[in-house]
């Protein structure tokens, strides 16, 4: 079996440029499917190729189930962003936290304010056999640290732009 080495450490060091430095970027291509609606019936395919699920609409929103949705991808990766933040920040601090783990629950809501929809993340930490005090740090720090976090706190840069006709077909 392999064993799979954590990020390196120096992905904790603070960055002092002016603009944003890109470290990774990936896209995600939805399409309709066969109702011709990306979540009731889409497929997405990572431009990698280690990404294919099949999006359904889940029982719960009226839909058929059978495939996972938006709120699921969500909550993975906010679950897996956050654990793998925790797990550098124990390394350095020299917390050992085995059979750590992460819970994310997200809610689909709708929105008072305006009548339309949000999203509601709920995080739940267990880290088990570690103090309380040096637990509850390590998640303060996780927070200030993990960028979905950053993400659900305080929005995220985002830039929608329409493709022009003539790239529609290379899209």
């Amino acid at each position: 079996m392999t064993r799979l080495r954590p990020p390196p450490l120096t992905l904790l060091d603070k960055y002092h440029g002016k603009d944003t430095q890109t470290l990774y970027s990936t896209t995600v291509t939805v399409t309709g499917g066969d109702a011709g609606h990306g979540r009731a019936s889409g497929i997405a395919r990572s431009d990698d190729g280690q990404l294919g699920v099949d999006l359904r609409m889940p029982k719960a929103l009226g839909g058929p189930g059978g495939g996972t949705n938006p709120e699921q991808l969500f909550a993975a990766g906010y679950a897996a962003c956050f654990h793998g933040a925790l797990s550098l920040l124990a390394a350095r601090a020299g917390v050992p936290i085995p059979g750590s783990a992460v819970d994310v629950t997200v809610d689909f809501d709708r929105d008072p304010v305006d009548g339309l929809f949000k999203l509601t993340a709920h995080t739940r930490v267990h880290l088990p056999g570690v103090a309380r005090a040096a637990a509850e740090e390590l998640v303060r720090n996780t927070e200030r640290f993990c960028p979905y976090t950053k993400m659900a706190r305080h929005g995220i840069e985002n830039i929608v732009a329409l493709v022009p006709l003539e790239d529609a077909g290379n899209a």
